[in-house]
C-alpha cells in the first residue's frame, strides 16, 4: 500500500486538545477533593460523571477519525506500529502505577488500553464497506443494553463490557460500547471524505492564541495524559503541606462535613442536617460500610447499603420542620 496520509486537520487536533484539557480539569477536581482542599466530590455528581463519559467517548471517536485521516491512501504500517508500541508501553505504565497506589483497584483496561486495542481493531475496518462498518458500530454501541451476564463481572472478562456489576477499578473502558465509538468515527470521516468535506475542513485554521494552544495540546495529548497527574500532584502536595499544617481531616470528619453540606443544599436547617448526618456516620461506622460509601461505581449490593442508610436516617432524624 502507498505510504501516504492526508494533511493534518487543525480542527481535529483542537478537538483532541479540548478533550485532554477536560481530562486535566476532571482530575484536578478529584485531586483537590483527595487532598482536602475542597469537600466537593465529583464522583458523587451525575453531571461530572456524565462529563467523564463524554470525554472518553470523544477520545475513542477521534481514534477512528485519526485512523482514516492518517491511513486514507493505504495503511502506513511503520508509523502505525510505532504509535501502537507507544500506546502499549504507556498502558503498561498506567497499570503498574495504579497497582502500586490502589492494589486491587488498579487500571487493567483503561482508556489507553482501549485506544491501543481499538486502533488495532479499527485498521481492519478501514477498507470494509461503509454500511458494514456502520452496522458493526451500532452493534458495539448498543449490544450491552440487551445482554448482560454475571459471568463478565470478573476482571478477566469485564473488559468486554457485559458485566452486571461494575468491577472495582479506577478506570474501565470496555469494548462494548467503547469500540462502537471508534467505528463511528471511521464511518463519519469516510462519509466526510466521500463528500469532499475533509478538504474544506482542512482549509480552516484559526489564528487566535487559544485555538493554536488547543491544536498544540491535541498533537501532544498522549504526553499530556501521562504527565499531567504527576505534575498536578507535584504542585498540590507541597501546597497542601504549606497551607494545611494541621493533620488532614479523617474520613469520618470528611464524610460528616460533606454530608452536612449536601443536606443543606436541599434547604434543610443546620440542626436537622447534623442530626441526619450523625445518624449516617454512626451506621457507616458500626456496619463498616466505608467501601460502599467510597466506591466510585457502587455495585448493586453497595447501592442497597447506601439506600438503607438514607432510609433509616431520614426516619430517625424526623421532620426537618421540627428543628426550626
Amino acid at each position: 500500500m502507498v505510504d501516504a496520509k492526508l494533511p493534518r486537520i487543525s480542527l481535529v487536533d483542537a478537538s483532541r486538545g479540548l478533550a485532554i484539557l477536560g481530562v486535566v480539569l476532571f482530575h484536578l477536581v478529584w485531586d483537590l477533593r483527595f487532598l482536602g482542599f475542597t469537600a466537593y466530590d465529583a464522583f458523587w455528581d451525575p453531571v461530572w460523571l456524565g462529563f467523564a463519559k463524554l470525554l472518553v467517548s470523544s477520545f475513542l471517536t477521534l481514534v477512528g477519525v485519526s485512523l482514516v485521516l492518517g491511513h486514507a491512501q493505504g495503511v502506513r504500517w511503520p508509523a502505525f506500529w510505532r504509535r501502537f508500541g507507544i500506546l502499549v508501553a504507556a498502558s503498561a505504565a498506567v497499570s503498574i502505577a495504579t497497582w502500586v497506589q490502589f492494589q486491587d483497584g488498579f487500571v487493567y483496561f483503561g482508556v489507553l488500553h482501549a485506544i491501543a486495542l481499538f486502533s488495532l481493531g479499527g485498521v481492519l475496518f478501514l477498507r470494509l464497506p461503509i454500511l458494514l462498518v456502520a452496522v458493526a458500530s451500532a452493534i458495539f454501541l448498543f449490544a450491552h443494553f440487551f445482554f448482560q451476564s454475571a459471568d463478565f463481572n470478573v476482571k478477566a472478562l469485564s473488559w468486554i463490557g457485559f458485566w452486571t456489576e461494575h468491577p472495582y477499578t479506577q478506570d474501565l473502558v470496555p469494548i462494548f460500547p467503547g469500540f462502537g465509538f471508534t467505528l463511528a468515527g471511521i464511518v463519519v470521516t469516510r462519509v466526510a471524505m466521500a463528500q469532499g468535506w475533509v478538504e474544506a475542513l482542512g482549509r480552516i485554521d484559526f489564528k487566535g492564541f487559544w485555538y493554536k494552544a488547543l491544536v498544540w495540546c491535541g498533537r501532544w495529548s498522549l504526553i499530556i495524559y501521562l504527565v499531567h497527574q504527576p505534575l498536578l500532584m507535584a504542585v498540590l502536595v507541597p501546597a497542601d503541606v504549606l497551607l494545611h499544617q494541621q493533620p488532614a481531616p479523617t474520613r469520618e470528619v470528611s464524610f460528616f462535613n460533606q454530608c452536612v453540606m449536601s443536606c443543606e443544599t436541599g434547604n434543610n436547617g443546620r440542626n436537622y442536617c447534623e442530626s441526619y448526618c450523625g445518624c449516617a456516620l454512626d451506621m457507616v461506622e458500626r456496619a463498616d460500610l466505608w467501601e460502599a460509601i467510597e466506591a466510585t461505581s457502587p455495585t448493586s449490593a453497595q447501592q442497597e447499603d447506601r439506600d438503607a442508610v438514607i432510609e433509616l436516617c431520614t426516619a430517625t432524624a424526623g421532620d426537618p420542620a421540627q428543628y426550626d
